[in-house]
Order: C-alpha cells, then structure tokens, then sequence
C-alpha cells in the first residue's frame, strides 16, 4: 500500500497479494515464485517501461490520523 501511495515500483515475490488494488491501480506487479519471471520486470523497471500507478480514491494519506482519533474518543 505504501509504495502504490509514494508511486513506487513494488514487486511482489509471491502468487498473490492481500491488497489486490495494489496490483490494478498501483505500482505493484505479481511477480510469482519462479526466478524465471524477475528478468523480463527488471527490464521493464530498468528502461523506464513500469506501468503508472493511480492511488485509488479513498488512498487519501490521513488513515492514521484517522485511527487515532477514534481511539481517544473511545477512550475518553
């Protein structure tokens, strides 16, 4: 989720993902568990070829601001 908000390549060396949005707004790419796969993305990475990512529309940076303050009110 970071790197899909700071618009950061991310690769995920994994068959799946918990925040699909990652992968179809984001930055992030399945890479899948084969080392066969990382080549052909480095090179998309390392010519400048990475896909564009979006931050999806509630991706608005003040979760935790958000989650705080919820906690006090229900401590208070």
């Amino acid at each position: 989720e970071e790197t899909t908000y700071l618009k950061i390549p991310c690769i995920t060396i994994r068959n799946n993902t918990e925040r699909p949005e990652t992968v179809k707004y984001g930055t992030n790419v399945i890479a899948g568990t084969s080392i066969k796969n990382l080549k052909p993305i480095f090179e998309k990475l390392h010519n400048n070829k990475w896909k564009k990512g979006t931050i999806p529309k509630f991706w608005d940076g003040k979760t935790s601001k958000r989650i705080v303050d919820i906690l006090i009110k229900y401590n208070s």
